[in-house]
């Protein structure tokens, strides 16, 4: 699947039915920190192929399905292993060609492997049949696997967003073809292959391509569920393709996560303001859960604000994603970045103040890349686009509130519902938060820093359907088959 072709530069093929399978042509992979750079090469997968690979995955099933849980669970563990052996190697690729810093790049390999332990470990429980006697007979719950999951995975966190499918999908008893994103295609190839490993033969399928390869896995009959994480928009068009053959799904999408500081909440704790900078800006702003807009309570608001340019001034250094002093790399990509531009300069027309935020560390290298210093946008209104869509990058709003009610109203009236964040004492964030309308809600953290995968992931209204993550992360590849055993089959109210 992934061919070392010489040290800089690698070669990515799909992966179809345990074996590498050539295209008739390759798309580049630049370095976002150097464009110049071509990291490697990804195929352009056909339609045809994609079909091969969903029908590898279907045959395969039909032995898969009948391994028993301690099977799956050692070949997972082999694979983790191999994961971790080979992480120094995994996370240069990933820096390399996505623009995180190596601190990061590490980071989502951490998660990842947090994740395919745990499931691991809670797979055997979580998918262990129940038994139930009771007045009426006997009931049996199975948990049986669904059979071919189409699996889509992002560019952001293109490792830990594939594992997050891969690791459940398997140990459920599925097969499964992934899709990673044309804009971080290669390092969720290597780990995909090295899972692929320890799997008999088209258990993992490895697929590239363009829209067309998107719509078969979406809409080909033998796939039964998709799983996909990505934008809004494109979930919807996801929906559409699904329709004619009514596919189970998980959709894990945008959000416009809001970070909202009470009264209540002490301005002058440094640990707080750096992890409220960290929350904004950790891998450039592009992380779905990341916090996007903050509500700060007028009566702290300028100290607030204060405080916060001070801290993210501290942290931010951005440059170089192997230089150990840098904590920003580039954004990922050159349409993302107009794309934030667009946002920021839409804001300055409108009469918001930009503040340029932390230090370049070097300039020619800045220029070259795909980078944008973090901003800082002040005076904005509620209901302006740097607002109320996802920036998905280093930039972030701040404005002011009067009241617990005015910011309820402001953070629910979004038609996003992914997470959310409540700063203040605990008693009044709590209080708070359960008047949120979002899937997670942390307190005094936010994004990766206040994730826990042990607990259920996944967002409300245009922010996703289904969970991740936790014991129902597991059990959302599966179908709960329940067999009744009643112990009067004559009904009373039935007449002989």
């Amino acid at each position: 699947m992934t061919i070392q072709a010489d040290q800089e530069t690698i070669i990515v093929e799909a992966f179809i039915n345990g074996q590498n399978v050539k295209s008739l042509s390759q798309v580049a992979k630049e370095n976002p920190t150097n464009p110049t750079e071509i990291v490697g090469y990804f195929p352009v997968t056909t339609k045809e192929q994609a079909v091969e690979a969903i029908e590898a995955a279907a045959g395969a099933f039909k032995t898969w399905k009948h391994t028993s849980i301690d099977e799956r669970i050692m070949m997972m563990r082999k694979a983790i292993e191999k994961i971790r052996a080979a992480e120094n190697e995994i996370v240069h690729l990933l820096s390399r060609e996505h623009g995180k810093p190596l601190y990061d790049a590490h980071g989502e390999i951490y998660v990842s492997l947090m994740w395919m332990e745990f499931a691991c470990n809670e797979a055997k429980s979580a998918l262990q049949e129940e038994i139930k006697e009771h007045e009426n007979g006997k009931t049996i719950l199975s948990y049986d696997p669904i059979g071919v999951v189409a699996a889509i995975s992002p560019w952001n966190y293109p490792i830990a967003l594939s594992t997050i499918k891969i690791a459940p999908a398997l140990l459920a008893g599925n097969t499964i073809v992934l899709k990673p994103s044309p804009y971080a295609p290669l390092a969720a190839a290597k780990v995909a292959e090295i899972i692929a490993s320890e799997f008999p033969a088209g258990v993992i399928n490895v697929v590239h391509g363009d829209a067309d390869v998107g719509v078969e896995l979406t809409s080909n009959p033998l796939v039964t569920k998709i799983a996909f994480t990505g934008g809004t928009a494109t979930a919807k068009h996801i929906i559409k393709a699904a329709s004619e053959t009514i596919k189970d799904m998980t959709l894990e999408l945008g959000g416009n996560d809001a970070a909202i500081f009470l009264e209540s909440f002490d301005v002058h704790d440094e640990r707080a303001m750096r992890r409220i900078v960290i929350s904004n800006f950790l891998t450039a702003g592009q992380i779905c859960m990341i916090a996007k807009r903050v509500y700060v309570h007028r009566s702290i608001y300028d100290e607030f604000v204060e405080k916060y340019i001070e801290a993210a001034n501290r942290w931010i250094r951005i440059g170089d994603p192997f230089d150990s002093n840098t904590t920003v790399g580039p954004v990922n990509n050159l349409k993302q970045k107009n794309y934030v531009l667009g946002l920021v300069e839409d804001a300055q027309k409108r009469g918001a103040k930009i503040i340029p935020l932390g230090q370049i560390l070097d300039q020619k290298l800045f220029e070259q890349g795909y980078y944008l210093q973090p901003t800082l946008v002040l005076g904005c209104d509620v209901h302006d686009p740097i607002v109320v869509e996802e920036q998905f990058g280093p930039t972030v709003p701040i404005l002011p509130f009067d009241d617990e009610e005015q910011v309820i109203h402001l953070h629910n009236e979004s038609v996003y519902g992914l997470t959310s964040s409540v700063w203040g004492k605990e008693e009044d964030a709590i209080s708070v938060a359960r008047q949120l309308e979002a899937g997670t809600t942390m307190i005094n953290t936010a994004a990766v820093q206040g994730l826990d995968v042990r607990f259920p992931f996944g967002g409300v209204k245009q922010s996703g359907i289904g969970r991740e993550y936790g014991v129902e992360g597991i059990r959302t590849y599966t179908e709960k088959h329940v067999i009744n055993v009643p112990k009067t089959l004559d009904l009373p109210y039935i007449p002989e």
